[in-house]
């Protein structure tokens, strides 16, 4: 019964997934921009729904209480980082939109380029891009097998693997053909599914235990047994380093994704961005409810293989729901991995081709070309992430996806805070990306692919978020670099106020009202 329900999901997905051409028809005219952004013209439920959708992927609604389970109080640093998030989006990603639909620019890199009249800073923003976000469709694939393997419901060898690709090659026709519109359509059914899957288990874990208070103080109890992770939900003060460099360094690298700034450029406007990004504490919610369950996974008693800490709510769901409710649990989370992937090899897609193919490559390319390479390349990040799950080790691809956050807050100075000044030099920018970039590599390899490093601060010694750290050097160097440039570049343009180099022109669709 529960593979039924589950199929019944997936296939229902599938359906809207090819149905998306009727979400907005698209123009006569082919462009990279209209199958890339829509033409522009979501509206605040959409744009909600699919930011919501993009940012709170299935992989964090296993791992995050996954974490809980196995490590205790600091994995809920992710709820703070979360609710960092939505003051952060409601100032930036407005001003963002609106540089963007000023000048027809369609990602991060074109804004840079704008404003800093720096190819060659546009283009080291636009390959950290990419680089950071194609690990990130490969976890997804890996966040839908964890819990299927976990539920039962994934079989062992070469069956499993067909199916859960059958399910991928649906959603790579869709986007294919439909682009950002795919996976807006999947991410209404996306939420409704995450939120009536939140609801009904948190309510089943609630009535099993009597309350929220039997409940933790049953997960205080049972490390002391040994036979499950010696998680402790109080928070040691030798971690306040951690929790807080993890939940910042989080939220400032979370908005600088290429799948998160797509969404962003595809809304109607800057007020609809702002309604939505007001509304984001909702997703936070339900990530608060999927922590606690981890915790309500340490108070059931339920054990997983080693290293597979992802697999504790699996599991849990699997023992307190009926066969059919279990199915569309699994369902909701399987769905829930299908959108971000979507939107993230869109992102890619119109990265690679807006500010790799066409800058170095071919400068001459129409916009329909340019939508074709576009939809070529998204297929191919997808088969290659594909390849890489059943190819590689999960764990290599946790490990890029801890570098690709490492890279890609490296880019913060020159795309969030270029917003709100010019006054750092463009090649100070240029040479602080390149000594986070090197620095961030080299503490995370050396550590063992940890995201924790050691970090002397007031003479004591603690850990931080290796991405932070690397932050901090890279400002440091902008900051130190900034002043000598200007003095020795003095007969030269200002600092980041040249001739704006071009951009590739694209059409910009008359404003119109969102879409209903």
């Amino acid at each position: 019964m529960s593979a039924t329900t589950f199929l019944a999901v997936l296939g229902g997905t599938s359906l809207l997934a090819v149905a998306a051409r009727r979400f907005r028809p698209p123009p006569e005219l082919p462009t990279l921009e209209s199958w890339a952004l829509a033409d522009r013209r979501f509206g605040t439920p959409t744009t909600w729904f699919l930011l919501g959708g993009t940012i709170y992927t299935a992989y964090t609604f296993a791992a995050v209480p996954g974490l809980v389970y196995g490590a205790g109080a600091i994995g809920f640093f992710a709820l703070p980082y979360t609710v960092i998030v939505c003051p952060l989006a409601f100032v930036l990603l407005p001003r963002l939109w609106s540089e963007a639909r000023r000048h027809g620019h369609l990602t991060a890199a074109d804004v840079v380029r704008q404003r800093y009249g720096s190819p060659a800073l546009a283009l080291v923003v636009a390959v950290t891009g990419v680089l950071a976000t194609m690990p990130y469709i490969a976890l997804q694939l890996v966040g839908i097998r964890a819990v299927l393997s976990a539920g039962g419901l994934y079989p062992r060898g070469l069956i499993g693997d067909f199916a859960l690709v059958a399910v991928f090659a649906v959603l790579a026709v869709a986007t294919y053909r439909h682009g950002l519109r795919a996976p807006a359509v999947i991410s209404l059914m996306k939420g409704v599914a995450i939120f009536c899957a939140a609801l009904a288990v948190s309510f089943l874990v609630l009535d099993r235990f009597g309350g929220p208070g039997p409940m933790f103080d049953g997960a205080e109890r049972a490390p002391a047994s040994g036979a499950l992770p010696q998680a402790s939900l109080s928070l040691d003060p030798s971690l306040f380093a951690v929790y807080a460099t993890l939940a910042l360094g989080s939220a400032l690298a979370l908005l600088l994704y290429p799948h998160v700034l797509t969404p962003t450029f595809a809304a109607a406007s800057a007020d609809t961005l702002r309604r939505a990004s007001i509304a984001l504490p909702a997703w936070t919610a339900v990530l608060a409810v999927f922590a606690l369950l981890g915790v309500a996974a340490l108070a059931s008693g339920v054990q997983v293989p080693p290293g597979s800490a992802e697999a504790a709510v699996p599991l849990l769901v699997k023992e307190l729901m009926p066969a059919a409710l279990t199915g569309l649990v699994f369902g909701a989370l399987a769905v829930g991995a299908l959108v971000p992937a979507a939107v993230m090899s869109v992102a890619v897609a119109t990265t690679f081709v807006r500010n790799i193919y066409v800058e170095c490559f071919h400068p001459t390319a129409t916009p329909k070309h340019q939508r074709r390479v576009a939809q070529l390349v998204s297929l191919t990040a997808k088969i290659g992430a594909a390849v890489f799950v059943f190819g590689l080790r999960d764990q290599d691809a946790i490990n890029l996806q801890l570098l690709g956050g490492v890279w890609i807050l490296q880019t913060f100075p020159a795309v969030a805070l270029g917003l709100f000044t010019r006054r750092f030099h463009r090649r100070a920018l240029l040479a602080g990306w390149g000594a986070g970039m090197a620095a961030g590599t080299l503490m995370v390899v050396y550590s063992g692919f940890s995201s924790l490093v050691p970090v002397g601060l007031g003479g004591q010694g603690v850990q931080a978020y290796a991405a932070v750290v690397a932050l901090a050097l890279n400002l440091a160097v902008v900051v130190t670099l900034t002043p000598l440039l200007n003095r020795t570049c003095a007969a030269g343009p200002p600092p980041g106020r040249g001739a704006p180099a071009p951009v590739p022109p694209v059409s910009v669709p008359p404003s119109s009202g969102p879409a209903r």
